[in-house]
């Protein structure tokens, strides 16, 4: 487990309990370096969506967590909040609350002649996704997809 994982997991961990207390559901973490800092955000939703408010609460239970369990060796930048309109589907639960509704494919390859598709996610198992593209079914393989979530129209 690369050190990324391990940091990730262990604030999943400590989150689970924060999360459900509050009745939230944890989307993401993600341990990240962009420019010089390195980023430990935390994506979290609920029905309805999620409100500063929210996102203070998890801030402040999971910076006590974090500090008292100091894993983390390297300075950080702790963010909390919501995943945002367009997010992307990554674990079985994420596909799983987003069965019926809209969704954006982008494929590594043309498909078809097409590199980008969007229509309402129908199903999907380990290996695939199956949408509905004009009233047509269409299954991908998950290995040929770059990217998958939400769509959103404005």
């Amino acid at each position: 487990m690369s050190k990324k994982e391990a940091y990730e997991s262990r604030t999943e961990a400590l989150l689970m309990p924060i999360i459900e207390e509050n009745k939230y559901d944890l989307v993401d973490v993600d341990y990240i370096k962009e420019g010089t800092n390195q980023y430990l955000r935390a994506y979290i939703d609920k029905p309805g969506g999620i409100t500063i408010d929210d996102c203070e609460i998890v801030s402040r239970a999971l910076s006590e967590a974090l500090d008292r369990e100091d894993f983390i060796s390297e300075a950080y930048i702790l963010e909390v909040s919501s995943p945002g309109l367009g997010r992307l589907l990554k674990k079985e639960k994420d596909y799983e609350r987003s069965i019926g509704k809209d969704v954006e494919i982008r494929t590594y390859r043309p498909i078809d002649k097409e590199k980008e598709f969007m229509g309402a996610l129908m199903s999907y198992t380990k290996d695939t996704v199956t949408i509905i593209v004009n009233e047509e079914e269409k299954t991908f393989t998950k290995s040929d997809i770059a990217l998958i979530r939400l769509a959103f129209d404005f």
